[in-house]
């Protein structure tokens, strides 16, 4: 699907973007609920699931292979504070973004 994957394609060029699943839609100039369900269906999960799981994949990817602080990250991903992105980390991976940068010290 065309447009599901210029979707994906922005969501991955930007994570860092404040990205909303009406911000999205407006993008590919669909309705807010039809684009929302083609993604789940075609994807699989929800788009904010997927934009989450997106995030915290390369964040996981940066604390285990560059060494980047979670302050780096929380800035890097568009988070506003270092808490906010660590719960979401957690939420996502299962352990605080700390206990991995602390597993490769």
């Amino acid at each position: 699907d065309r447009q599901i994957g210029r979707a994906i394609a922005l969501i991955h060029r930007e994570p860092a973007r404040p990205w909303t699943v009406a911000a999205l839609a407006r993008e590919l100039a669909m309705s807010r609920s039809a684009f929302a369900a083609r993604f789940t269906e075609l994807v699989g999960e929800p788009v904010m699931q997927y934009v989450a799981r997106w995030r915290m994949q390369l964040a996981l990817n940066s604390l285990r292979n560059e060494g980047a602080t979670v302050g780096e990250l929380a800035s890097q991903l568009g988070y506003r504070s270092e808490a906010s992105f660590a719960r979401a980390f957690k939420r996502v991976i299962g352990v605080p973004p700390g206990a991995v940068r602390r597993r490769l010290v």
